[in-house]
């Protein structure tokens, strides 16, 4: 007795799949990180906050969180400054040290929907 099967990949398709799914985790977690990290930036009138940006380069590779004022950097990394009420220094490192789980799984998640666990 003897039986035979044939397999069909599509590698190509299974590569562009991941790629995508890649792409799409990266911006859903650095989105997720500046929801989180604008939780505790300093506040005064939020422009601070409103400059607050969630980037990924075309290939997808690469996300970046960043905030666009003169004054950003010093907030930041000022640790002598106080912010009464809303917010605290170091606050996007703080969260990327805090989410690093919940962005790997976010990403983890997007790839394994395309490949289909």
């Amino acid at each position: 007795m003897s039986a035979g099967f044939e397999i069909n990949l599509n590698i190509d398709g299974a590569k562009k799949a991941v790629r995508e799914a890649r792409k799409q985790g990266l911006r859903d977690a650095v989105e997720y990180v500046l929801t989180e990290a604008n939780k505790h930036i300093p506040h005064d009138e939020g422009n601070l906050e409103r400059s607050g940006r969630a980037d990924v380069n075309a290939e997808g590779t690469r996300g970046a969180v960043s905030y666009d004022t003169p004054y950003a950097v010093k907030q930041h990394e000022d640790m002598s400054l106080r912010h009464p009420g809303k917010g605290q220094g170091k606050w996007l490192e703080n969260t990327m040290t805090r989410e690093a789980d919940t962005v790997r799984e976010i990403i983890g998640t997007a790839i394994k929907g395309a490949i289909g666990d």
